[in-house]
C-alpha cells in the first residue's frame, strides 16, 4: 500500500512487566472485582451493556471496556487454543467476546483499571453464557 508504514513496537517480558505482588492480587481478587465460578463446559463472555465512564460528565460517553482474570481452574482460551491455568484479557467493546472451555472449575473476575476513581460514573454488565 502506498503511503503505509509500519512500525514493531517491542516488549519486553521482564523490562516491561508491571508486577503484581501476591498482595495485590489478592486485593483484585478479594476486594475489587466482582468475581464468580464457571464450571467445566464452554463459555462465551461478553459485555451485555454499560460503560466504563471516566469522569462524572453528562457529555462523557463512557467505554465498554473490562478487564477479566481468569484463574483457579484449567481451560482453553480458543483466541489462543493453549490450556491454561490463569489469563488475563479483556473485553474491547460491545461486539468483542471471549471463549472459555473450561475443563476444571475457574474464577472468573471483572474490574477496571484507572488512576483517579472519585470521577468514576456508570456500570457495565457482562454475560457469560454456557453452550
Amino acid at each position: 500500500m502506498e503511503g503505509c508504514t509500519a512500525t514493531d513496537l517491542k516488549i519486553d517480558s521482564k523490562k516491561n512487566c508491571y508486577a503484581l505482588n501476591a498482595e495485590a492480587m489478592g486485593k483484585i481478587q478479594e476486594e475489587t472485582a466482582v468475581s464468580t465460578k464457571l464450571e467445566p463446559g464452554i463459555y462465551v463472555i461478553r459485555i451485555r451493556s454499560g460503560s466504563f465512564g471516566y469522569q462524572n460528565d453528562a457529555n462523557n460517553i463512557g467505554e465498554p471496556i473490562v478487564m477479566l482474570w481468569i484463574y483457579g481452574g484449567k481451560f482453553i482460551n480458543k483466541k489462543t487454543n493453549l490450556e491454561v491455568e490463569a489469563t488475563w484479557s479483556t473485553l474491547n467493546g460491545d461486539d468483542d467476546t471471549l471463549t472459555l472451555e473450561v475443563l476444571k472449575t475457574t474464577n472468573l473476575c471483572a474490574f477496571f483499571f484507572d488512576s483517579y476513581i472519585e470521577d468514576n460514573e456508570r456500570e457495565l454488565i457482562i454475560s457469560r453464557v454456557k453452550m
